[in-house]
C-alpha cells in the first residue's frame, strides 16, 4: 500500500513523459495550453486521464511541461 503522506508523488512518478509522447511534444518542452484543451475531448481514455492529471498536477504546483 502506498504511504499516505506521498500518495501524489507515486501518482505522478508512473509513465514520465507519456503525455509528451502522446502529444508529440519532445519532453521538456512546454505542452501548450491548446493541446491540453483538445486532448481532453480526445476519444482516448487514457490521454484524457493523463490530461485531467497533469491539469491537478498544475493546480498543486507541479505544473505541465
Amino acid at each position: 500500500m502506498a504511504d499516505k503522506e506521498h500518495w501524489m508523488q507515486e501518482a505522478f512518478g508512473k509513465n514520465p513523459g507519456k503525455l509528451h509522447r502522446q502529444l508529440h511534444v519532445p519532453e521538456g518542452k512546454k505542452i501548450p495550453s491548446k493541446k491540453l484543451t483538445k486532448a481532453e475531448h480526445s476519444k482516448s481514455g487514457s490521454l484524457r486521464k493523463e490530461v485531467a492529471l497533469a491539469k491537478t498536477g498544475a493546480k498543486y504546483g507541479g505544473g505541465h511541461k
